[in-house]
């Protein structure tokens, strides 16, 4: 029988994004984040979590209305509170924006009390069923195209139900093509320059906000369980890891993100002092080291917090041995001919390379580790 290995991705290339109508309908459910903006964003996404992809059959005040693929019909009043708007006229004002912007097509029915409406280009994204059966609005999923996504978000002031399907709908997972993809769903504003940091400036222009409201909507999607932020100091700005991802897109656990871990993979410099130390709640470790004569330009305290930080991260991913008394760190330099199988990439003349194996007793090496140590400017730490 044949073996097969599942790779679960979410790459930049790709023009379509999965938005799951569950996740819709929980976003409609809080009440805690605002809908006010301009965008349309969040309105067009609405109509389309309850499109159908068959012919059904929908019956309101005794009446049968015939409904086909990319099509729905509702009440205004159904319509009002999807849209959170108190009048009924602001309803039908979003779908004259959205019919404007040739997004869709709606027709008013049985004296302006029901609305039926049409996404146009449906079939281009989302398949067609030939056969008749009710759809279901709470399950499932349907695709977003990208570029109809950034052509909203740059339409008017976002709101924050916008702006979270906007780190939604930018999030990449597990693509070679984006620095941090592979420690955590991340968002990338498909700049071209495949890293994900960004300031608050990029985000305050792209969503039509000031950047004090840039940063009190972030921390309060963090504060929502919605988001991880993970600001660096100086300008070279945040990271955002979008929570409850990867259990929503790929039916799979989440995993927890850690700075120490995004920075090692972003190349920002990991601050070591003398005086660090084993946190209290961390990896309860005493280490056994032992430290090439090669290696006297690095001092032994820095390396014992080299491979502390190196622990924690290590421990988080499951790597359980280095709460083990018996573990031994062995740390010597690497010469520029070394192969470098276990990482391949360019390094600069000036950084340092270091292999550290991992003993478990005197014989028993059960794990090799190369770690790349690059100077800051003017200063002796190691990063």
């Amino acid at each position: 029988m044949s073996e097969y290995q599942l790779q679960i991705k979410q790459v930049v290339d790709y023009p379509r994004c999965r938005i799951y109508r569950q996740f819709v309908q929980s976003l409609m459910a809080d009440r805690s984040i605002r809908i006010g903006g301009g965008s349309g964003l969040f309105y067009f996404t609405v109509l389309c979590s309850y499109a159908n992809f068959r012919t059904s059959y929908r019956r309101i005040d005794g009446i049968s209305y015939t409904i086909y693929p990319g099509e729905w019909i509702c009440t205004i009043k159904e319509l009002a509170d999807w849209f959170r708007t108190h009048f009924q006229r602001q309803a039908l004002d979003i779908l004259d924006e959205l019919q404007k912007r040739n997004l869709i097509s709606y027709l008013s029915l049985d004296r302006g009390k029901v609305v039926k409406y049409r996404i146009r280009d449906w079939k281009n994204h989302n398949t067609v069923l030939d056969y008749n059966c009710p759809c279901q609005k709470d399950t499932g999923f349907f695709f977003m195209p990208v570029t109809t996504a950034m052509e909203l978000v740059g339409a008017g002031r976002c709101s924050e139900l916008d702006i979270i399907l906007d780190l939604w709908l930018s999030t990449i997972y597990n693509d070679g093509q984006v620095l941090g993809s592979e420690v955590g769903p991340v968002v990338y504003l498909r700049n071209g320059t495949g890293c994900p940091l960004v300031n608050y400036n990029e985000l305050a222009a792209r969503w039509g906000i000031s950047k004090a409201t840039v940063g009190r909507v972030l921390k309060k999607f963090e504060k929502l369980d919605y988001i991880s932020l993970i600001a660096f100091p100086g300008t070279k700005g945040s990271v955002i890891y979008l929570r409850n991802y990867l259990s929503t897109m790929f039916q799979i656990s989440d995993v927890l993100i850690d700075k120490e871990e995004v920075a090692m993979v972003l190349n920002i410099k990991i601050s070591l002092s003398d005086e660090d130390g084993v946190k209290e709640e961390g990896v309860t470790l005493e280490p056994d080291i032992c430290v090439s004569e090669e290696l006297s330009s690095v001092s032994k305290s820095h390396m014992e917090s080299i491979v502390r930080k190196m622990a924690e991260i290590l421990d988080s991913q499951g790597v359980s041995c280095f709460r083990c008394q018996k573990a031994r760190y062995k740390l010597y330099p690497l010469s520029d001919d070394w192969e470098g199988k276990y990482l391949c990439r360019p390094r600069e003349a000036l950084d340092k390379r270091i292999g550290m194996d991992v003993h478990c007793g005197n014989d028993k090496q059960v794990y090799t580790f190369e770690l790349t140590l690059s100077p800051t400017g003017g200063m002796e730490k190691e990063d």
